[in-house]
């Protein structure tokens, strides 16, 4: 396909990972109907157009996900993709009832392994590249979160650096959806990357104060999950859009619709330019948005090499609606 070539590789920190500027976010396909033969027309596309970094978690679809990747890549030489998966959630089946899974959080030491080991065999693989302890933040955690925290830094974080240091995974940061307990990690613990969702996008770049610029200096990646932020940057449909997969406010609604708007003035699908934004930072390593069906990765391929014109930058900068990188 002809995005292959435009599909750029990008370094994760200062390991030898190399990660695919777009990637494949693998939440949606594990909560959806999706046949063995979509799948492989899903995964044949994304090998034709050079998407190598795959991310998904035992929380999405209840380990669905992990599965679904794990049959699709199997087909895959091991070597040619790098895939992240995360900890901090256990799947326990429910009692009497056959294939049906809870949802334990498990921020120990011991949950680390047992996770990893529980994705390994979920995903057919004997190893992952990327590991990130999932949702440690106030917005998963509310009022919990201090203790959360407390935990996490005793017990599974402490894990992730001894997997590093024996080769088991080869990088290890945090899979949130805020900047703030990223910034407090980093004083705690020599991470490589974060995957940072909905915080850094054409819609919102608070990380450009205090997390994007302590990254550069301390040479740690970003991975942007939900470029869209859930949807309000992927529809031009009042009730249709969600901020935070929650109904959208009227403030921030008329502030997508002033961006919209000026893309559309360039020639450009506000989609387009939510996906190659936050890629004009050098911190950021890749954006992975979630694609449901064949027709959303191949939007998300166009979207990736659309031509953007220096002006829409800077017309969105004039009008204060994002920041200058």
């Amino acid at each position: 396909m002809e995005n292959k070539e435009n599909i750029m590789k990008r370094q994760i920190g200062k390991s030898d990972i190399w990660v695919t500027s777009l990637g494949f976010g693998g939440a949606p396909i594990g909560n959806i109907d999706v046949s063995p033969a979509e799948m492989s027309e899903i995964f044949q596309c994304t090998y034709e157009s050079g998407i190598r970094y795959f991310d998904t978690a035992p929380l999405y679809g209840k380990g669905s996900s992990e599965k679904r990747i794990g049959r699709e890549l199997a087909k895959w030489t091991r070597d040619e993709f790098v895939i992240s998966t995360k900890v901090g959630r256990i799947l326990k089946n429910k009692q009497n009832v056959p294939n049906s899974f809870k949802v334990i959080y498990d921020y120990n030491y011991d949950g680390a392994r047992r996770s990893l080991e529980a994705s390994l065999e979920r995903l057919g693989l004997d190893r992952v590249d990327i590991l990130f302890c999932h949702d440690i933040d106030v917005w998963t955690h509310g009022d919990k979160q201090s203790e959360i925290f407390k935990k996490a830094i005793k017990g599974i974080l402490p894990a992730l650096v001894e997997l590093r240091r024996e080769g088991v995974i080869k990088a290890f940061g945090l899979g949130v959806n805020e900047a703030d307990v990223c910034e407090q990690i980093m004083d705690l613990f020599e991470v490589d990357c974060f995957l940072l969702a909905g915080r850094f996008t054409l819609l919102e770049q608070e990380p450009l104060d205090s997390l994007l610029p302590k990254c550069l200096e301390r040479n740690v990646s970003i991975i942007i999950g939900g470029p869209y932020n859930s949807g309000l940057l992927a529809t031009n449909v009042r009730s249709e859009a969600t901020y935070d997969y929650k109904p959208v406010d009227e403030e921030r609604w008329k502030r997508s619709q002033k961006i919209r708007n000026i893309c559309e003035d360039h020639g450009v699908d506000i989609r387009a330019g939510a996906l190659q934004y936050p890629l004009r930072h050098p911190t950021v390593a890749s954006v992975i948005p979630g694609s449901e069906s064949l027709q959303q990765l191949k939007e998300n391929l166009g979207f990736l090499v659309h031509p953007i014109p220096f002006s829409l930058w800077s017309d969105l900068e004039k009008e204060d609606l994002i920041r200058a990188i």
